[in-house]
């Protein structure tokens, strides 16, 4: 069963009704993700449909303000306009390999449910979709789209009415039609094997960066990614993570700051707990209750954290720092209009961490950021921003 963990994280905390679709799914990944006809057809898909591999852009203008190489992994290219799609398509083409008629997902940003429901879309897949009632309305542009493509979009309106409540939603839906259902989780999270096989999935970004890297005779000094379940970061870090030399940074969501109960700051705040099927880092409190959270994005909305980041946490191979709402939304706008890129929030958060670390760095440097998603999603949120508000 160790297998099944990143150190002291992750493992199978499900009903026993779960556990036959988990092991099910674990021989199918194994089976056919080692098979070249099921390699050679998500390869394909990955760069005709979706448009890997993306390209890693030296940020001229950013790099001219924070006196050191500033270069964007860049995510936001592809199909869908996110990571997300990586790891979708591939999680549904599995899905028709084994037969199943049905995918269903959870979504906070509406990127992984857009996503599901593209896949879903190509491959002749009915698709359903959780998403928490506040997120549908911060994310309206997503849910038509989804809507679009066929899926099936339900809202979530009990407690926060965020991610984790739309998380809970499709595992207990999964649960009660175990044999006909296939879940397409989106982050790096939940039970075995779902947080290694969407590692595996997203590590095409990492190999696409330092495959880019080496053409440009570079070394990275340091990678950043914005951190909520955790998969963007995951995909770029894994190539990586055996190169001490290269160090590591998660951002996660400081929301109005990590001493006020507002924030989604796991790591930097959380204690080891179980969530959504895992052992992990969790935002709780001292009865074990999990805590509400806040942030300006709706995809690090989310109290907990895949388990390979709490592994990465506890034994200091990857620094994780918090970013407020704030200090996002300047990144944001500088990545405007100096780059003529509009990012995604979550990437943001990513972005707003050169302001705090390039002055504390006493040589010229190559940083990379991943810039996971694009903003069109978020275009509302961030036209209506103001300092201080809180969602719900």
């Amino acid at each position: 069963m160790k297998k099944a963990y990143y150190g002291n994280f992750g493992g199978q905390f499900l009903p026993e009704s779960a556990m036959f679709a988990l092991n099910e799914l674990e021989n199918a990944f194994f089976k056919f993700s080692q098979q070249k006809k099921f390699k050679n057809e998500l390869k394909r898909l990955l760069k005709s449909y979706v448009g890997r591999p993306t390209p890693l852009y030296f940020a001229k203008n950013l790099s001219r303000i924070y006196g050191h190489e500033i270069y964007l992994k860049r995510e936001d290219l592809n199909h869908t306009g996110a990571h997300k799609i990586n790891n979708a398509i591939a999680q549904a083409l599995l899905a028709k390999k084994m037969g199943k008629k049905k995918i269903i997902a959870e979504t906070g940003a509406g990127q992984h449910g857009l996503a599901t429901a593209t896949a879903a879309a190509l491959l002749g897949l009915e698709c359903e979709i959780y998403m928490g009632a506040i997120d549908v309305q911060r994310q309206a542009l997503n849910v038509y789209k989804m809507e679009l493509l066929g899926a099936r979009v339900n809202a979530v309106e009990n407690g926060l009415k965020t991610l984790k409540e739309a998380t809970t939603a499709a595992i207990q839906t999964w649960v009660n039609d175990i044999e006909r259902l296939f879940y397409v989780v989106g982050s790096v999270v939940g039970p075995y094997p779902y947080p290694m096989m969407v590692a595996h999935f997203q590590s095409v970004i990492g190999a696409e960066c330092k495959i880019a890297l080496k053409k440009l005779n570079k070394k990275p000094d340091y990678i950043l990614a914005a951190v909520g379940g955790g998969s963007n970061a995951a995909g770029i870090f894994n190539a990586f993570i055996k190169d001490e030399s290269v160090k590591l940074i998660g951002i996660e969501a400081g929301g109005l700051g990590i001493a006020t109960p507002y924030h989604a700051a796991t790591l930097s705040k959380g204690k080891t707990g179980i969530i959504h099927g895992m052992k992990t880092k969790v935002l709780q409190d001292d009865l074990g209750n999990i805590l509400p959270v806040h942030s300006i994005s709706a995809g690090l909305d989310y109290p907990g954290v895949g388990p390979m980041h709490a592994h990465l946490f506890e034994s200091k191979r990857v620094r994780y720092e918090a970013i407020s709402d704030d200090e996002c939304m300047k990144a944001l706008k500088l990545l405007c209009k100096k780059e003529g890129i509009i990012p995604a929030i979550e990437s943001a958060h990513a972005l707003a961490f050169l302001e705090k670390l390039c002055p504390t760095l006493k040589k010229k440097s190559v940083i990379v950021v991943n810039l996971s998603g694009r903003g069109d999603k978020d275009i509302q949120t961030i036209r209506e921003y103001k300092k201080g508000t809180i969602y719900g």
